[in-house]
Order: C-alpha cells, then structure tokens, then sequence
C-alpha cells in the first residue's frame, strides 16, 4: 500500500509539473507520514545525505569547471582541435565531438558541455554546411559524454550510495567515454555521406598545430592532473576536486589572465548556486529512496525481478536498461541514481555483476537521456542555443541515440569493456 501512496503521489505532483525534486520530497514526505514513520527522521536523512565526505568533490568541480569556462579554455580546446583535423571533409564535426571529450573531462556535467561549447561549435558546424537541427542534436549528444568522461559528478553520486570506489569508477569511465564519442563520428559520417555540402577548413600548417596546442596546454594538463593524481593513489576523488578548483583559478589568474579578483565573488556565488541545487535533488531523492528502502519496497520489487528474470543475467540486464533509459527521459541522472540504485544493485551482485560495472550502466544509460525527449536536459540547452523547439530534432537525435545504444549494448554485455583500465592498473 505505501508503494502506491509513494510512487502514486510522486506521478500526481509531476502531472501538475512540479519539479522533480520536490515531487521526491513531497512524496516521499507523504509516504513516511502515512507509514506512521517517525517524523524526526525527515532532519536526520537531510544531514545525513548532504555529509557524506565523498560529496565534498561536487562543489570543488563545479568551480573548476566555471574557472575554466571563464578562463577562455573552451575557445583554446576548439582552435587546437580544428588545427588537427578541421581539414577532414567531417572535421567540424569531430571537433564538436572531441571537445566535448576533452572539456567532459574538466566540468564532469553534460548541461555545462553543451553551454559553454555549443555557442561556439554549432555556428561553425553551420557554416561548414551541416543543418541546424542536426548540428544542435549532436553537440546535445557530445556533451552527454560530460557525465562518463571522469570527473564525472554521476560517478560520485552513485559510489556515495553503493559505497563502490569513486576512483575506480573514475578508471572505468574512460572507455565508454570514448566509445562514444567514435559512435558519434561514425554515425555523423554515415548521416552525411551524401551531403556534397559540408565544407571541410583549410588545412593547418605544423607552425599553426604547434601554436595552438601551446596555447592549450594549460588546459589540456587539467585533467591529467585530476586522473594521473587520483590514478596514482597521490590524492583522492574529493582532494582531487580541490586541486583541480586551485589549479583552474591559478591558469585563468596568472596564466591565461582572463580571470580578475572582481570576478570572483561573481564566479563563486554561481558555483555555489549551482552546489545548491545539486545538493538539494540529492537531499530530496535520498530521502526518497530511504522511504524505498526501509518501507521494503526495494528489496519487493527486487524479488519481484529476481523471480521475473529467474536468475538469468542477461535478462536482467535488459530489463534494467529498459527501466533506466524510460527513467532518463523524465528525470534527471541524479535523481534517477538514488531511486534506482537501492533497487538494482542488490539484485546485480546477487547475479554476480560486478559493482564498478553495474555503476557505468547506470551512468552511460542515464547519459543518454540527456538527449532524449521530452526532458533531455542536453536538448534543451541546446535547442536554447540555436533558437529551435525540441520537435525540430526528433529526426536528427534518433540515429544519434541508436549509435549511442550499441555503445551501451557493449558495455552492458561486455563489462570487460569498462573494467580494462581499473583492471589493468589493478585498481582497489
């Protein structure tokens, strides 16, 4: 009966359009009332989601990000990425893809990808000929590698709750990162085959090359610091987020010198407006979960998949992926990580799936529904770019998400695909 009260008076306050955040407080508020739960618990899971030390990492990324969004590094990423391969007949393409790459790997959020890069790439896909509704698709869809290439917050999030390694996850992110950024050139190049009206750029000479990455380098050594720190065992996920914070104000400050003392107050109040409504899904969709959790709804539903799938993994899987991509296109991965994980997880250990790879499906699949309709956060910072509705990109986005399904399919089904580089630095 609470189940239906819970998961009933969430779906009745998103009917009316309520954030989700607060539907999953309200809701789950509800549930514990009517559970004659003790209403003191409400403070204690409060404190107790937003002290986890893990979470510390959050705010420290997000300033690191703004800092060097500010810094001009975006601008710097794009030139050196259109000097190296601006004059393929695609090159445009790729550079939106592999910025995206690259940039993932400082701010660790797919929304902030898209703004800070789709400003600049989709003007220029356009005038390298490509159309406006595919251009916005595909930077919607780079930046949703924002959420896998470590550092990414979706990974932090879910090892707070499952107690997996944020380091290790950090490792296994990469692959599937990357995997889906080549699923991105490819699906371009095959969408475009026929298309005589993409115009590659001029080819750079190696003086040009050389110029630009210089001029990059700064930035580039972001995120190899943050991984090759964190890899190395030097610092943790969390110390790691506060030397990428120093070390972006140190390279905007002294070196690029696009950041003034002025600007500061500025740049910290937007960061902490941001941690703010992390923090406050986080706060809201824990406390949901806690009602899933100790009411026994979890561990129901559960039983209920352990004796639908019979044991069998693969079944499991699909039928995982098929919740988990339905939950991406009405909720944001934050929210979708606290609900479902309490779930999922404890049936994929029960069939042996490992806990690192279990979290990457998680995350790959809540990544694609930041492009897919109707509430990919991904879209709609894009479509506000280019000056388009959602509706014009439904053509554009499907091919892209059905190149974006065989990655997950691969990671899912191969989990030897995500596990290679913890598993070859022999990660913890």
């Amino acid at each position: 009966m609470n189940s239906i009260i819970l998961f009933g008076s969430f779906a009745f306050l998103l009917a009316f359009n309520i954030p989700i955040a607060v539907s999953l407080g309200l809701s789950a508020m509800v549930a514990l009332f009517m559970a004659e739960l003790p209403a003191e618990m409400i403070p204690i899971n409060v404190y107790a989601a937003s002290s986890k030390f893990a979470l510390m990492a959050i705010p420290f990324f997000i300033i690191a990000g703004n800092v060097m969004e500010r810094s001009g590094i975006s601008e710097r990423l794009i030139l050196l990425a259109q000097r190296m391969v601006g004059h393929y007949r695609n090159g445009v393409a790729m550079v939106c893809v592999i910025v995206s790459c690259f940039f993932a790997a400082i701010s660790g959020s797919g929304p902030a990808t898209v703004a800070a890069l789709g400003i600049i790439l989709i003007p220029a896909m356009i005038r390298a000929g490509y159309r406006l509704p595919f251009a916005t698709a595909l930077m919607a869809a780079g930046g949703a590698i924002g959420v896998i290439i470590p550092p990414s917050v979706t990974f932090i999030v879910f090892g707070s709750i499952s107690g997996a390694s944020i380091g290790k996850l950090f490792m296994a992110g990469v692959i599937p990162g990357i995997l889906m950024g080549i699923a991105l050139i490819l699906v371009t190049i095959f969408l475009t085959r026929k298309d005589e009206g993409i115009k590659p750029m001029p080819r750079a000479t190696g003086a040009e090359r050389w110029s630009a990455f210089k001029d990059a380098f700064w930035g580039l050594m972001m995120p190899v610091i943050i991984l090759g720190g964190i890899y190395s065992g030097i610092f943790t996920p969390t110390e790691a987020a506060a030397v990428s914070a120093v070390y972006g104000l140190i390279v905007g400050m002294f070196i690029y010198r696009r950041l003034s003392w002025s600007e500061l107050p500025t740049l910290f109040i937007r960061s902490a407006s941001q941690t703010g409504v992390v923090m406050y899904v986080i706060i809201c969709a824990s406390l949901f979960a806690w009602v899933v959790t100790v009411d026994g709804i979890a561990m129901d539903i559960g039983d209920w998949l352990n004796d639908l799938t019979q044991g069998n993994l693969y079944l499991f899987l699909l039928i995982t992926n098929l919740i988990l991509l339905a939950a991406g296109c009405v909720m944001d991965a934050v929210s979708a990580i606290y609900i479902f994980t309490p779930i999922l997880l404890p049936v994929a250990l029960k069939l042996g799936y490992d806990i690192t790879a279990f979290g990457i499906l998680l995350c790959v699949n809540l990544a694609i529904g930041l492009v897919t309709p109707p509430v990919g956060v991904n879209l709609f910072t894009a479509c506000s770019i280019s000056k388009i509705s959602i509706k014009d990109l439904f053509g554009d986005v499907f091919p892209i998400l059905v190149a974006l399904l065989v990655v997950l399919a691969l990671v899912t089904y191969f989990p030897a695909v995500s596990m290679a580089i913890p598993n070859l630095l022999g990660a913890k």
